[in-house]
């Protein structure tokens, strides 16, 4: 499957459900804290911070984005890349976690052309240092196993 193929279900499935495709913005932020978008989130970190009232409830986009921390070590291995684009889904108020989990099961365990996963789908919800917020939204409908340990 190629990266389009992906990208498209993606924001299919996730405007089939209500939101809002919004097309990546510019790789320069239009924001005083950052010089280049690192994030998916970046675009719509007014929204989140209230600074602005977000144009709709749900949003999903493929934002492009550049990461530099790592910018020395890029290209002696497969795990550091500098341009990369990030898929996400957002909810501005509409929903939270008990919410987006299921999005997320339903994407990746319901096979093509739905979603890009398997019905067969091993996970576990990491417990962090905050297990109870963690693992208490993964429970049904969604099977997962226990937590491991922190």
């Amino acid at each position: 499957m190629r990266s389009v193929d992906i990208t498209g279900r993606f924001t299919r499935f996730f405007e089939q459900r209500g939101h809002t495709v919004v097309p990546s913005a510019s790789l320069i932020a239009d924001d005083p804290t950052l010089l280049l978008v690192n994030a998916g989130m970046v675009p719509f970190k007014p929204y989140f911070l209230g600074q602005e009232p977000a144009p709709y409830p749900r949003a999903t986009s493929i934002q492009k984005v550049v990461r530099t921390a790592d910018i020395d070590i890029v290209g002696t291995n497969s795990r550091n890349v500098s341009f990369f684009q990030m898929a996400g889904n957002f909810s501005f108020g509409d929903y939270f976690k008990e919410g987006a989990i299921p999005l997320a099961w339903e994407l990746l365990t319901t096979p093509s052309p739905s979603g890009v996963g398997s019905r067969v789908c091993r996970t576990t919800a990491s417990c962090g240092s905050h297990p109870r917020r963690t693992t208490g939204p993964w429970g049904s409908p969604v099977p997962v196993g226990p937590a491991r340990s922190c």
